[in-house]
């Protein structure tokens, strides 16, 4: 998948990524990099409004997952079930969430066995949001894949 169609696919079904004005900047099954602008996600002190920030990061780390698990051949329904942000700096411009694909190889196996064995798994991810060149927070979110039912 290009950055254009994860784009174009997070607009269509997650509308609140367009009013975002989210950008892709990599789409990959190893790092996915998103984007966005501080004028549609400002706050009342003209920083990053947090929940923008929130949203950025779990955009960050369900697309990596989807990408992930499309690239096995296994297209799933992913939802996020828990996460924790920690702010550490304002974000007094344009924000950017970072996830990569954690080396845990050993968690990965064992996600994919439990998705084979039960139809559905979770799996914990991480990422890190990044303004003015600094790193402002992160993330760590659980998100739980299952296989999508049969089409009729």
């Amino acid at each position: 998948m290009t950055t254009d169609e994860l784009r174009e696919s997070l607009y269509r079904d997650i509308p609140l990524s367009r009013a975002m004005q989210l950008a892709v900047r990599q789409a990959d099954p190893a790092c996915t990099v998103l984007a966005m602008p501080l004028a549609p996600n400002a706050n009342h002190m003209n920083t990053v409004f947090g929940g923008s920030a929130n949203t950025l990061a779990i955009l960050a780390t369900w697309s990596l997952l989807h990408l992930r698990l499309a690239a096995d051949g296994k297209p799933c329904q992913i939802v996020i079930q828990h996460n924790t942000m920690h702010y550490l700096h304002p974000m007094p411009d344009a924000a950017e969430a970072v996830c990569r694909c954690d080396d845990d190889d050993a968690a990965w196996a064992r996600f994919a066995r439990t998705l084979a064995r039960r139809g559905r798994a979770r799996l914990t991810l991480h990422a890190e949001v990044h303004s003015a060149g600094r790193l402002c927070a992160r993330f760590e979110g659980e998100f739980v894949a299952a296989h999508r039912p049969a089409a009729k």
